[in-house]
């Protein structure tokens, strides 16, 4: 399997299996980065439908353009190929603290990009999501158990009424290319 790692930094994705191919970019060149790619100009150096998998760690919210970042991961992407991407929840003082975050994400955002939204004339890019999750607190696991499946059975209530209370500090989705 051919997997992208969007703005690795200095910590690569490493694959569990030997013979996959990890390609690291990065604006950066750090220790592990395979090219340097400006993230904000398109279209990236990938030929379209290359990668099976395309992973994020916190990055998405350092661009400017997410419709057509997602757009340009469509096309490098495989049909079929899985995106999974970390982000942080737009009510974590995280979200807020970063001077360089240009954006901020809810368990809905990346709705826009599925067939069934109502909103998803903004491009033709399409996904389906697999898997979305909220996460109370990344570094405290055993408090994050707590409220973590709670967030997730409700998350329209909970981003409704507790979002600001009790905010989540992460999201990850993983979204299947659909071709």
């Amino acid at each position: 399997m051919k997997i992208l790692d969007i703005g690795c930094g200095k910590n690569k994705y490493r694959s569990k299996r030997s013979n996959d191919i990890v390609i690291g970019i990065d604006s950066v060149k750090l220790p592990g980065v395979d090219k340097v790619v400006n993230l904000e100009k398109f279209p990236w150096p990938f030929k379209k439908d290359e990668f099976d998998i395309v992973v994020s760690n916190h990055v998405l919210e350092h661009l400017s353009d997410l419709i057509r970042t997602m757009e340009e991961i469509h096309r490098i992407s495989k049909p079929g190929a899985i995106v999974r991407a970390n982000i942080p929840y737009f009510a974590s003082s995280g979200a807020f603290q970063d001077p360089t975050h240009k954006r901020f994400f809810t368990y809905r955002t990346f709705e826009y990009f599925t067939e069934e939204s109502g909103f998803n004339f903004y491009t033709k890019a399409r996904f389906k999501i697999n898997k979305r999750k909220m996460t109370f607190m990344v570094t405290r696991p055993n408090i994050s158990k707590m409220f973590d499946p709670f967030m997730n059975y409700f998350p329209r209530f909970y981003e409704r009424f507790f979002s600001r209370i009790l905010p989540a500090e992460q999201l990850f989705v993983e979204l299947v290319v659909l071709k």
